[in-house]
């Protein structure tokens, strides 16, 4: 194992080596010809006006700039765009929703495994949600679906083969039903292999299956717009708790990985979400139009443990039972926990633009409950909301929007941006309802009914824009004020604290390209914490990623090439830990998720439309002075692997 490990790392630095020496020659190589003149880059360009998307035989050449897409809230926010397809290289290697963040969500350590933001996030929704976001990030949620306009069939297949039989797959079709209604299909799988104490190849901690089904269709006038999708989410997880702390077990040790010992053996959890979705609008004036949203949401999540077996060891001695005895929940032996959250929305509303002036005005009503086999009765809520949207455009860089919603009777967001060429500022007030989980929960392990208050946020965010010839930079700032937090304390149960926390978060992004083909990336953000609650939000002090990376066509610019390295680094901090009964994070005091950097190396190129990546993760491993590093508590990171990704795009 050793000897792969070394060979890999022995690769990758002969292959940048080799890039980086030959980079320069070979680009030199490719343009033998001389610079064009002024006149000959304007027939050029003139010729490829008339020729547009025409090959040499005059027939249509399909393609990414054929088949496009966009959002929902480009329609609704009457900012409609439509997106050619991407095909650029620059991230493309972190392909898990977590490294896509880059690594902005704390997981453990696995491809679909719970995951929580590492910094606060301010709630979009103000009024009730089922309290469990332990998966969200694996969901494709109806807003963020993708509409398409394509002028052939396009399909799309993505593939990553993750070291350690980390798999997943991206499998889409969409095509133009007629030239005003397109629909489309996709599928997408996760296969992970445990990292943690495998006993077979196909021993899998995550099994999720996804799809979704969409169209969109505008009438012949042009007056009526309809956007719909039907989503479905079921997220398998093998739990593990983590690994048996050595102090527990003497025999037990970190950084073994397939050899490791964990708590959980037995124990399942699954996540199974259904939506449906519907946006249409009617233009009664030119400029004035009325819309209207449906939504219908359904999300059942379940635990269940054998406590015969040795997974008895990681919950805590007192036990809930149903008074029904006929049910297999009330077995003493076995944990099955289930709840059960639905959801309807009706939201209508009028839009259009005066002049250069956006408008919106929209009454909203939802109704929704979460169920349990432990409830004697559902708790069930009501919500009724009104609000609005302007927005101001001088020109395309100069742009002011403001919006809010007002819960009735006692919650509201309001959210106010300006953007310009040079600073773009937020405010953020919000005053958002618990979750129903929050609120009251019942299962095999814990149980609690709370009546907490709702939690107060003041958000202001500021981005300096400095743009230069070969340099970009990007000074930013976020201040949260957060009152009345709502957390899950060292007791795992849900807690609110009164007093107040403050958040200072300076941040610089960058941008250096220097030779024209050598590019370097970097984030850094400080968090400062003060007030009586500042103890409840754990964030790490310093928080930075960075990548270097040769980027540029080869080979007579049939190839084009990213070779590079990327790191990370977190400073130490008690991160919070995972109870899989309930799929909540809470507060530890007793683990240190010390700092330790994490570098990758990483190729990724492009062949025509066909993208290929390989990533060597953690190439700095048994090179520092300790043995690997942690994610969460118990759950160490991913060990030197080295994963392969392929995407195609078909456009017949």
């Amino acid at each position: 194992m050793l000897k792969v490990k070394f060979n890999l790392r022995l690769f990758f630095a002969l292959l940048g080596v080799s890039f980086l020496v030959s980079a320069p020659i070979l680009a030199q190589q490719q343009r033998p010809n001389a610079p064009l003149t002024e006149e000959e880059k304007n027939e050029k360009s003139e010729n490829a006006m008339k020729s547009g998307l025409l090959d040499d035989s005059t027939k249509m050449v399909y393609g990414p700039k054929t088949s496009l897409y966009y959002y929902e809230k480009f329609v609704k926010n009457n900012k409609f765009k439509k997106l050619e397809l991407d095909t650029s290289l620059t991230g493309f290697h972190n392909y898990e929703p977590v490294a896509n963040t880059w690594y902005k969500y704390q997981d453990l350590g696995n491809l679909g495994t719970a995951a929580r933001p590492v910094f606060y996030e301010v709630p979009i929704q103000v009024g009730r949600t089922s309290g469990f976001h332990a998966y969200d990030l694996y969901h494709n949620s109806p807003d963020s679906i993708k509409y398409y306009d394509t002028k052939s069939p396009y399909t799309k297949i993505e593939a990553f083969f993750g070291g350690g039989n980390r798999n997943k797959l991206d499998v889409g079709f969409t095509r133009n039903i007629k030239p005003n209604w397109n629909v489309g299909i996709a599928y997408h799988t996760i296969r992970a292999t445990k990292t943690l104490n495998p006993t077979t190849r196909d021993d899998h901690n995550v099994v999720n299956d996804s799809y979704e089904i969409h169209t969109n269709y505008k009438s012949e006038s042009g007056k009526y717009f309809l956007l719909a999708n039907i989503t479905r989410m079921k997220h398998n997880v093998d739990e593990q708790g983590g690994i048996i702390p050595p102090e527990v077990d003497t025999t037990s040790l970190y950084f073994t990985y397939e050899d490791a010992k964990v708590w959980l053996s037995n124990s399942k959890a699954v996540d199974l979400r259904q939506n449906y979705h519907l946006y249409h609008e009617y233009e009664i004036l030119k400029g004035w139009q009325a819309y209207h949203v449906f939504d219908k949401a359904k999300q059942a999540v379940t635990f269940v443990a054998d406590l015969s077996t040795s997974d008895a060891n990681f919950f805590n001695e007192n036990r809930f039972n149903s008074e029904n005895e006929d049910h297999p929940y009330s077995i003493e032996e076995t944990t099955n926990n289930h709840s059960h959250f639905s959801e309807w929305k009706n939201e209508v509303g009028f839009k259009g633009d005066f002049g250069p002036v956006y408008y919106n005005a929209f009454l909203k009503f939802r109704t929704g409950r979460m169920a349990s086999r432990f409830f004697t009765s559902n708790n069930s809520f009501n919500e009724l909301s009104l609000g609005g949207a302007l927005r101001g455009e001088i020109n395309e860089n100069w742009i002011f929007e403001a919006e809010g919603e007002y819960l009735i009777p006692d919650g509201y967001r309001i959210k106010g941006l300006f953007k310009s060429p040079y600073l773009d500022v937020s405010y953020t007030k919000a005053l958002y309802k618990p979750n129903m989980m929050q609120q009251q929960y019942s299962g095999n392990h814990y149980r609690w009914d709370n009546d907490f208050s709702s939690t107060g946020v003041d958000q202001i965010k500021g981005t300096l824009k400095g743009d230069f010839k070969n340099y970009r930079i990007r000074p930013n700032i976020t201040i949260n004020r957060i009152n009345n937090y709502i957390f899950y304390n060292q007791e795992m149960v849900p807690e609110q604290i009164s007093s107040e926390a403050f958040m200072v978060i300076p941040g610089l992004e960058s941008h250096l390209v220097f030779a024209g083909k050598f590019h370097w990336q970097s984030e850094a953000y400080y968090t400062l914490i003060t007030g009586e609650a500042a103890d409840k939000f754990r964030i790490p002090d310093l928080f930075v990623n960075t990548r270097i990376f040769f980027d540029g066509p080869l080979f007579d610019d049939h190839v084009y090439v990213q070779l590079g390295i990327e790191g990370r680094y977190r400073s130490d901090n008690y991160a919070p830990a995972y109870m899989p009964a309930t799929q909540q994070f809470y507060l530890q005091d007793s683990f240190n998720v010390y700092a330790y950097p994490v570098v990758d190396a990483f190729l990724n190129f492009r062949i025509n439309r066909t993208r290929v990546l390989f990533r060597y993760n953690h190439l700095n491993a048994g090179q520092m002075s300790n043995d690997g590093y942690f994610v969460t508590p118990d759950f160490t990171g991913l060990k030197g692997t080295l994963d392969l990704g392929i995407s195609w795009y078909f456009f017949d």
